[in-house]
């Protein structure tokens, strides 16, 4: 199975407001048993795009007093709790699988009346939930909050609010052939270095996959872009981005800029268009390639290559800043028209809110959690948590921005084209026009 972080959870919107019941399990009272669905990745946020009523046909809300609509992995594990908590409330709860634009349609059904009252999302769905007014401020014990890994618990927290509870991260990390390269680079040019080598010697094809593709990919290359001083978008004082300032252009992402193209098809051939999402794993996991810049869904198609590898954080440039991969925040979300808040909130803050609801969400889908206790644990049983989690340490909150449908594509456009040997400071300056009109458009 080829699996792609664009596929499964780059924020880039694929289908508008295409919104389909893939499943649906009601969990009545008493007797009654749910199902479950095959697993899948977890649905993407997108851009979570403002929405109206009549935007769409969402999916007819089950007549339940408790809604969660949420993707088929996490689905698997949410059933059996949620069966608990109705037949110990004395209420029907519903479990349904939305199959795609999770994001854009529970905006769009929450503002017609006939959404969820619990959804499962990443963390890029606040700011377009927030700005249609979407979502529900949650109540947690800052003592249960100690128990979450800090900037996890930050990517869902605006104004000194939190708007959900975070349940797993993920982020891009440096895989490596340890036959190819038996030390981890300390940094980019180590990594070219020792990866170029192992080319020469025919140990591999290549010494880096990395997605670029002829649209390109942001995601996977904002750690370079960063460490090279490179910025999408200044920060202000509290450490969120600041729109108003777009940094595409600065003199550091124009330098940041060169030094990916140095890493291109005119340079060192270390970046290459003809890498994209559907066989920069497979690059890897067929022992073309050295090194191999992914996320924890990268993992299964790893290991059952039989490849001897070893993970750790994307590497910086030498005397670069951290490289610094976005972190992605699964969480659940309480809707602001929820039917009944009150039990919303209570699944959310009590029943999902504990070390065993938590280590059930890894065991239907393995990445790393972010309650330190649950980390530990699975840790224990599988080491590769514990590095995929140190892959974190560094990372960026993902903009959460609506207007980020308009950001994601030029931007990623601009990295193809300097990989491909367009002129950096000219392609810099050009996208960062194209990000001011999506930001102005707002």
């Amino acid at each position: 199975m080829k699996s792609t972080r664009r596929q499964r959870v780059f924020p880039v919107p694929r289908g508008r407001l295409v919104a389909v019941l893939a499943a649906m399990v009601l969990l009545p009272v008493a007797g009654c048993s749910g199902g479950s669905s095959d697993a899948a990745a977890p649905a993407p946020a997108a851009a979570s795009p403002s929405a109206s009523p009549g935007a769409s046909a969402a999916p007819a809300r089950s007549d339940a007093d408790l809604v969660i609509w949420t993707n088929e992995a996490a689905s698997r594990a949410i059933t059996p709790l949620a069966q608990k908590f109705g037949q110990d409330n004395g209420i029907t709860v519903a479990v349904q699988v939305i199959a795609n634009d999770l994001a854009a349609t529970a905006i769009t059904a929450n503002a017609a009346g006939n959404g969820p009252d619990v959804l499962t999302l990443p963390n890029d769905f606040l700011g377009g939930a927030l700005q249609n007014g979407a979502i529900s401020p949650l109540s947690i014990d800052p003592a249960d909050l100690a128990a979450y890994d800090q900037s996890s618990l930050a990517s869902v927290t605006r104004n000194g609010q939190v708007w959900a509870l975070p349940y797993a991260v993920e982020n891009l990390v440096l895989y490596r052939n340890t036959k190819a390269a038996p030390k981890a680079p300390a940094t980019v040019e180590d990594l070219v270095s020792t990866g170029q080598a192992a080319v020469r010697k025919g140990i591999v094809k290549r010494a880096l996959a990395l997605p670029v593709g002829q649209e390109g990919d942001a995601y996977h290359m904002t750690p370079f872009f960063n460490s090279a001083g490179g910025s999408m978008f200044a920060k202000k004082a509290d450490g969120q981005y600041d729109p108003s300032q777009v940094g595409v252009d600065s003199a550091a992402s124009i330098k940041a800029a060169q030094k990916i193209a140095a890493l291109g098809e005119k340079g060192s051939k270390v970046l290459s268009r003809s890498i994209d999402g559907t066989n920069a794993i497979a690059q890897f996991t067929e022992g073309k390639s050295a090194y191999l810049v992914s996320g924890p869904w990268a993992l299964a198609d790893i290991r059952k290559s039989k490849l001897p590898y070893d993970i750790t954080p994307v590497p910086p440039f030498k005397g670069g800043q951290p490289a610094s991969p976005y972190l992605g925040v699964q969480a659940f979300w309480t809707m602001s028209k929820a039917k009944n808040p009150a039990f919303a909130e209570e699944f959310v803050t009590k029943t999902m809110n504990t070390p065993e609801a938590q280590k059930a969400m890894y065991d239907e889908d393995p990445r790393p959690p972010v309650r330190s206790d649950v980390l530990k644990t699975v840790s224990a049983e599988d080491p590769d948590m514990a590095k995929l989690a140190a892959g974190a340490k560094n990372g960026a909150l993902l903009p959460d921005f609506a207007f980020m449908a308009g950001v994601w594509p030029p931007m990623s456009q601009a990295f193809a084209s300097i990989v491909g040997g367009a002129d950096p400071e000219k392609t810099m300056k050009s996208t960062a026009k194209s990000i001011q009109s999506a930001v102005a458009a707002q």
